[in-house]
């Protein structure tokens, strides 16, 4: 029998030598910490505090605008030095919190719940909710959102994202390798919210020492069953949809989502952040990141505070190399270009990628489409990148949608393999910017 995968996709180098062996280290205190009151998607959050207010780790500084919204926590303990709205990774300007940290590492209160396997679904919802937990995976879509579909779409599924097809990261793969025991509990809650009693875990297959620890600590759970299934080597393996086709067999409607067929999706950090909330109440104000590429000195997997600079991580990790030439939040495929250092760490971000000046193509120099077909055959959800790409640079942004624009979860697939190297995924954003759904 071959291994799980899906239609399309391609193979482009991993890179995660860099730091696949690299144990996860704590970063640094930061000196301060900027902390974005809108870090997923959905409505922004309310600032709870003041200028000049003392808070301590873990204490609520934003509440949440609306049901699809997350809360916001303070990541140090320390005052509020400044209140506005400041740049984040995307380059845009939302509001924000500076917190100078004292350094006392002062706790506000947490709720520890050594009996959590007790709770009933709407409790242990709550405390997901009360933990601002969001998918860490990138999109950062608020989790309680996806806990609580509408009565006419039941789970019946619950899969756990450790694919990690992003190339470069290692954060999932540490996470399995060193909380395989925590991961698995984190299913085991997201099993009961739903009232099911089977899970699964994807993991691609050249990640064999992840599938070993996470099969070693599914099979001392015997009151549950949790199948592990080796996936394909393959990007974007990881994507929600290609891993449901590849687990399940079922096909996500166009313009749908994973509920429309029954499955809950989450990433393994989100998983291991849902056990941290259950168990001890702690709200989601650090993560684990990595920091790599050939043009920073030393690569990194660092469990960092929510709000750090950039800077101190990229400081921390030794400093850029002379030959630096991009630096991207997240990864390679699906990350953006930084036009600054300091800029904060959020909940979504899963890596920071130096490349040297030699690995970059600035896409200036791209040439025409040569109707060579080659991003249609690799594109996961089977559109045609090349007419939503031709549409969007002759200015066509409505004619697009003819082609399902909205379908294109911008994976960046059709971008690599492009023999003219055009930037098909930046006119697609620029066609979804200027259209409407």
């Amino acid at each position: 029998m071959g291994l799980l995968t899906f239609k399309g996709g391609i193979h482009p180098p991993d890179r995660k030598e860099l730091t696949k062996d690299k144990p996860i280290a704590e970063a640094r205190p930061p000196r301060t910490v900027a902390i974005p009151l809108s870090q997923h998607i959905g409505a922004p959050c309310k600032p709870v505090v003041t200028i000049g207010q003392d808070v301590k780790k873990g204490e609520m500084i934003g509440e949440p605008g609306g049901f699809v919204s997350a809360a916001v926590h303070s990541s140090v303990s320390g005052k509020v030095i400044a209140t506005g709205e400041f740049p984040n990774v995307m380059g845009r300007m939302v509001p924000s919190i500076v917190i100078e940290n004292d350094g006392k590492e002062e706790w506000t209160i947490l709720k520890d719940n050594p009996d959590y396997a007790n709770l009933s679904s709407d409790e242990l919802k709550e405390k997901i909710k009360a933990a601002g937990i969001v998918g860490l995976g990138g999109a950062a879509f608020p989790t309680i959102v996806k806990l609580s579909p509408p009565k006419e779409k039941p789970i019946d599924t619950v899969i756990i994202n450790g694919a990690e097809c992003e190339p470069y990261l290692t954060v999932d793969y540490r996470l399995m390798l060193e909380k395989p025991h925590e991961i698995i509990e984190g299913l085991k809650v997201l099993m009961k919210v739903f009232g099911i009693n089977k899970g699964f875990v994807g993991i691609e297959n050249n990640k064999p020492e992840a599938i070993k620890a996470m099969g070693k600590a599914t099979r001392e759970r015997q009151d549950v069953e949790i199948v592990i299934h080796a996936l394909e080597v393959k990007y974007p393996q990881g994507a929600e949809k290609m891993l449901i086709k590849a687990i399940t067999g079922r096909e996500v409607p166009a313009r749908g989502l994973p509920m429309d067929v029954g499955v809950v999706v989450q990433n393994v950090s989100t998983t291991f952040a849902i056990y941290e909330a259950v168990r001890y109440g702690k709200p989601l104000i650090d993560r684990v990141i990595t920091v790599t590429g050939e043009g920073v000195r030393e690569s990194k997997n660092l469990l960092i505070k929510i709000g750090t600079l950039i800077s101190q991580l990229i400081e921390e990790c030794g400093g850029l190399q002379d030959s630096t030439g991009k630096i991207i939040a997240g990864g390679p495929m699906m990350g953006f270009a930084l036009s600054s250092l300091d800029m904060p760490v959020t909940k979504g971000t899963s890596g920071i990628l130096v490349l040297p000046e030699d690995k970059v193509i600035h896409t200036e120099e791209f040439g025409p489409c040569i109707r060579c077909g080659r991003c249609i055959d690799v594109c996961p959800m089977g559109l045609m990148p090349s007419m939503l790409s031709i549409y969007s640079e002759k200015g066509f942004y409505e004619g697009s949608k003819e082609y399902n624009l909205w379908d294109c979860f911008e994976c960046g697939s059709c971008a690599y393999i492009c023999p003219s190297k055009r930037p098909i995924v930046q006119f697609i954003r620029l066609a979804k910017s200027l259209t409407k759904p």
